[in-house]
């Protein structure tokens, strides 16, 4: 298959997308469904985020109330931990409503939100407001969108370090904000340098967030010495108590793995990252979605809040995430058969990983970059 071929496959003039899709149509399915409900987000807001605290302490002070034999406390034990990371994701995915939400009606929400979650864990919620330009259609998947790589163009090796990221990543938030950010205070060149290249939750490392306005730098500064705060609590906790080593590092690290490595790979399943880099149209970003309706008793675990349904939430990012579901079930039964929403639909997150890594595999091969790298080292082997 020649890359012209691969990057044809799922453009909208292909065989998977003979048809044109009717955005005013899709409107009129889900008209009646984008308005929030409030008790809905606090209560399972506040559900998820004490389950894993409730759960991540249980883990931490296993050793003072777990009793019984080995085998037994290492089952406690690993369920403890992967009942924290599940209620932990699910918590930190309101970040992503929290964009989208109305300003009028949900600032207590806002805030309660970042005193739980988003300072103690190190992301304030000031960090995702760029997730706006990863839906504007001129900016999708080109450089202004630090949410976008073009994986199905890349090195499956690509992946991997993506992947591996994730090694490093909670220790690099830790120096961010209990070093880089009383630096900022001091030096304005680091302020600016900081905001610009080390304060947005993206995927790409070399995004570069615009400037913003007053209001959001004085919330960033609110927001930043929270969790200045929190690191110099934990980095005192030891000392305090008079103890050597503290068990909460390596749990809240080990938790961390967890929570971002299923971050991470359901990430890898929201797009088919088939973008070059330039601006796509509205139907070729929505044959770049996905859409995981199936088998909700798995899918809502590692995509909480919405977040399984990546296309419906792409075509309409003012739904709130529990009427998500609602949204997609409607546009299934109301749009043609051949309507180019039907491709967005997935049925395994492992499933479209694998295919993801195919199309890269395919794409490595047919570089000629490549090619002359191979033949240099059969020069070199001959």
């Amino acid at each position: 298959m020649q890359t012209s071929e691969l990057a044809s496959r799922w453009s909208p003039s292909s065989s998977k997308a003979k048809s044109t899709f009717s955005i005013r149509q899709a409107q009129g399915l889900v008209r009646s469904l984008n308005k929030p409900v409030a008790w809905i987000y606090w209560t399972d807001f506040l559900l998820s985020i004490s389950i894993g605290h409730i759960c991540f302490m249980a883990l931490l002070n296993s050793s003072s109330w777990l009793a019984g034999s080995e085998v037994w406390k290492l089952s406690v034990q690993g369920m403890l931990y992967v009942v924290t990371v599940l209620a932990f994701l699910r918590s930190v995915m309101f970040t992503h409503e929290l964009v989208h939400l109305p300003r009028e009606g949900y600032q207590a929400f806002r805030i309660v939100w970042n005193i739980l979650c988003g300072i103690p864990f190190l992301i304030p919620s000031y960090m995702y407001y760029p997730h706006v330009d990863h839906h504007r259609r001129k900016s999708y998947g080109t450089d202004e969108d630090g949410e976008y790589l073009n994986l199905s163009h890349q090195p499956p090796r690509t992946i991997v370090i993506y992947l591996l990221l994730t090694l490093v990543t909670p220790m690099a938030g830790f120096l961010r904000f209990a070093v880089v950010t009383p630096l900022c205070w001091i030096f304005p060149t680091i302020r600016t340098w900081t905001f610009h290249r080390a304060s947005s939750m993206v995927m790409d490392i070399s995004y570069y967030r615009p400037e913003a306005g007053p209001a959001v730098h004085r919330i960033r500064f609110i927001q930043e010495l929270g969790c200045f705060a929190v690191c110099l609590l934990i980095a005192l906790r030891n000392p305090l108590r008079g103890i050597p080593y503290d068990p909460l590092w390596l749990q809240a690290y080990v938790v961390s793995l967890g929570l971002l490595l299923m971050n991470n790979l359901r990430t890898l399943g929201a797009h088919r990252w088939t973008g070059k880099g330039s601006e796509l149209s509205f139907q070729e970003q929505l044959l770049d979605s996905c859409d995981y309706p199936h088998r909700p008793w798995i899918t809502e675990l590692w995509g909480p809040v919405g977040t399984r349904y990546h296309a419906t939430h792409h075509l309409f990012p003012s739904i709130p995430y529990h009427n998500l579901g609602k949204a997609h079930r409607a546009l299934m039964a109301g749009l043609p058969a051949d309507s180019p929403f039907r491709n967005a639909v997935k049925v395994s997150l492992l499933g479209e990983i694998v295919e993801l890594w195919d199309r890269a595999s395919r794409a490595a091969s047919e570089d000629p970059t490549q090619t002359k790298v191979r033949e240099a080292d059969r020069t070199v082997a001959a």
